[in-house]
């Protein structure tokens, strides 16, 4: 009895244990449905709040959730180009085929007939028939045998050297024109203003670098930078140039200081090459080469007046002569004597004479050969009269020259 209770007991708590087994798995599916309703609740409620926002995390815009979009091929990402015109470039276009590069060949060795010396820059300025000119700088075309162009197409040509002049480093080239087909425009310098935006374009270090730009402003106009010509450590000339910080260097010389209308207002020259220097260009005023140019293309030279005398600074003259010898009043610290007076010359025919000291040319005061030169050179023309008055004998005099021509 035991053993069939045991068995009953068993049978009972088995069925029970059953039962409770169904109860607890009906349980857990009610659970599980009631939590499946309440997610989904949650789930509806959440989407439009988080459709609110125009981003989604990690940037997937609303509408990417769209199933008709998921099938679609990835959009193909394609780069824009931009045609970017400016100033700048309008000007560069204008003129950068009007610049050429400059090779200066010199004679060799025996075993080396030709050599190249130096290569640099060049503006075309005119064309006239089946020939072009070329301004470049003196230094360009210094000691050559023979002188090579190159357009900016890379066309070599064979150049012929019209003229040079040392004093406002200038020099015309003619080459065949039948190949060129931009000419410079010239603009005007005297117009230009500091702050003002200029671009220089030239062959820096080179024919490899030909055609190279830089952008910078005007930062000075009429800097006078002593030029010392025969290198004997005496300054023989000022140059009256404009300052830039556009980049110049060796292979820019000669050629185009532009100004944002295309216009060449300057051809480059030279640089202040010292270590604790940066950004100093120089380039001759368009104005004042003018003059220059013409004559170099027509005549091979440049007409100067001339007024034929051979001159030494007073400063160079001891006190003593200059009030024993020379009579000169103690005020007069400035002036130049007279050396050597040429027969003929219009010095000689206004009766100036040895040991004269001129003091003024017109209304300019002279206190060395550089004021006597530039007044002379830049102020006066070949028929002009000029007064000068000079000190002789101690005495003020005054007299009248007529100026010519250095050839005549």
């Amino acid at each position: 009895m035991v053993r069939m209770g045991y068995y009953d007991d068993h049978a009972h708590n088995t069925r029970e244990s059953n039962r409770k087994q169904k109860g607890n798995r009906s349980g857990y599916l009610l659970a599980s449905f009631v939590g499946a309703i309440l997610g989904a609740m949650l789930i509806v409620i959440s989407i439009p709040t988080l459709a609110n926002f125009d981003i989604l995390p990690y940037n997937i815009q609303p509408h990417e959730y769209s199933s008709d979009e998921e099938n679609k091929p990835p959009s193909v990402r394609q780069t824009v180009s931009i045609d970017v015109v400016s100033d700048i470039t309008k000007a560069v276009d204008k003129a950068s085929d009007a610049v050429v590069g400059i090779t200066n060949i010199q004679a060799g060795s025996f075993w080396e007939q030709t050599t190249e010396a130096g290569t640099g820059s060049g503006v075309i300025y005119k064309k006239a028939k089946n020939s072009a000119f070329i301004v470049t700088n003196f230094h360009v075309i210094e000691g050559a045998d023979q002188l090579e162009v190159t357009l900016s197409d890379g066309t070599k040509l064979e150049a012929k050297l019209l003229g040079g002049d040392v004093w406002t480093d200038l020099a015309v080239l003619e080459i065949d024109g039948t190949k060129v087909k931009t000419v410079a425009e010239f603009g005007d310098s005297d117009a230009l203003k500091p702050g003002e935006t200029v671009i220089a374009i030239g062959n820096p270090l080179g024919l490899q670098f030909s055609g190279s730009v830089t952008q910078g402003i005007i930062s000075g106009l009429e800097r006078a930078i002593p030029i010392d010509l025969n290198q004997d450590g005496v300054v023989d000339w000022h140059a009256e140039v404009i300052q830039t910080d556009a980049a110049i260097n060796p292979g820019n010389s000669g050629g185009a200081l532009v100004n944002v209308a295309g216009q060449v207002v300057g051809i480059n020259s030279m640089k202040i090459a010292q270590s604790a220097v940066e950004g100093i260009g120089l380039s001759i005023p368009i104005n004042s080469a003018i003059p220059i140019i013409e004559d170099l293309e027509k005549y091979g030279e440049v007409k100067r007046p001339y007024m034929g005398v051979q001159l030494k600074p007073l400063s160079e003259i001891s006190s003593y002569h200059q009030h024993e010898t020379l009579k000169l009043p103690p005020d007069v610290t400035g002036g130049l004597m007279i050396i050597e007076v040429v027969p003929n010359s219009p010095a000689d025919l206004a009766g100036l004479q040895r040991m004269d000291v001129i003091v003024q040319l017109d209304d300019e005061k002279i206190e060395d050969v550089i004021d006597l030169r530039k007044y002379l050179y830049i102020k006066k023309n070949i028929g002009d009269q000029m007064k000068v008055k000079f000190y002789r004998n101690g005495k003020l005099k005054e007299t009248t020259v007529k100026l010519t021509g250095e050839s005549m």
